[in-house]
């Protein structure tokens, strides 16, 4: 994780971002240099002079996912300096975010990926997702004993991450969706696949969405995407593609397409721009990720009926850090 802190008018933001150090060399030698002295209150002026700054260095990877910290703390910044939820300051269309349980790794024991995902549901979570694709021979079981120890009832999902062909891709969405009621495939091949998505999604059961989209670092690869028609359902990570700025302009063209947008990972980054984005589907409740944002945060929220809810008693995002807890974890 890398932190990212600004400071205007005695107030302190915070934002992060999943990567690692180079990310942060970057935001303290470049982008901290850049919205120094701007207007707090305009953040998307502060955004663009980010993306201008780093046209040299490319935008997709490491300058994407610096822009996407610092954004993320400019508008914690702004809100905080109004003293209200951030939700508040960008317009809510929705109270609460539906949410789905997301682990299942491919390095669980059949014990240990039942145990994850029907707690999940046993809590009030309908929907949860495991991953695919180490070893695709044992992948029906898998998602068999996933069924089993979830219910009939809770919506299964999978993450291939890319891994299969599109030929293994066809064939196992079949398996997956007959023997265990499988109706969302994230990934079943590279999401720099466009043609192989698009075949996917024509051929793979009724039901069963296709969906992709947490690489993208920029609009445009949202829009190649989309006019590919790669996907039912567009993916967008707000710590990798420019921050909230970033992923609040991925809903307005989800939203031009009369598509629907979910959220990647950090749940407590995305629920204030998840309740904001109009023609939204639901956010990714990663387990890594909430482990680790508990561990640093105050404030980190409870799933209740599956759902995430922003606190409206808190300004900003309603994260503070706990300094002390992460100081031993500091690079």
């Amino acid at each position: 994780m890398v932190l990212v802190e600004a400071s205007a008018g005695g107030m302190r933001g915070l934002g992060y971002t999943y990567a690692d150090v180079a990310t942060a060399h970057l935001i303290s030698e470049m982008l901290a240099h850049v919205v120094t002295g701007r207007d707090a209150m305009a953040v998307p002026g502060c955004w663009l002079a980010m993306v201008e700054s780093i046209r040299n260095l490319g935008r997709p990877g490491i300058a994407s996912m610096a822009i996407s910290a610092v954004d993320a703390a400019l508008w914690d910044l702004k809100a905080r300096l109004l003293d209200v939820p951030l939700i508040t300051l960008l317009g809510a269309v929705r109270k609460s975010a539906p949410i789905y349980g997301s682990g299942g790794f491919t390095s669980y024991s059949r014990t240990h990926l039942q145990r994850q995902l029907g707690d999940w549901v046993a809590s009030g979570i309908p929907r949860v997702k495991m991953k695919i694709g180490r070893n695709p021979d044992d992948d029906p079981v898998r998602v068999a004993s996933a069924r089993e120890a979830i219910g009939p009832d809770a919506k299964l999902f999978v993450d291939a991450n890319g891994a299969y062909s599109c030929k293994q891709a066809l064939a196992l969405a079949n398996i997956f969706a007959a023997e265990a009621g499988v109706t969302w495939f994230e990934e079943p091949v590279s999401s720099d696949d466009l043609e192989g998505l698009r075949l996917m999604r024509d051929r793979a059961p009724a039901g069963m969405d296709i969906a992709a989209g947490e690489y993208g670092y920029d609009l445009w690869y949202f829009r190649r995407m989309h006019e590919a028609g790669a996907v039912d359902v567009l993916q967008a990570d707000a710590t990798r593609c420019a921050g909230i700025t970033g992923f609040l302009r991925v809903g307005a063209l989800v939203e031009s397409h009369s598509m629907q947008l979910s959220s990647h990972c950090g749940p407590s980054l995305h629920i204030h721009p998840c309740c904001a984005v109009p023609n939204f589907r639901h956010m990714e409740y990663f387990h890594d990720h909430v482990r680790i944002e508990r561990m640093f945060f105050d404030g980190v929220l409870t799933p209740i009926n599956g759902e995430l809810r922003p606190d409206l008693s808190r300004p900003g995002m309603g994260l503070e850090f706990k300094r002390a807890d992460a100081a031993r974890y500091a690079v």
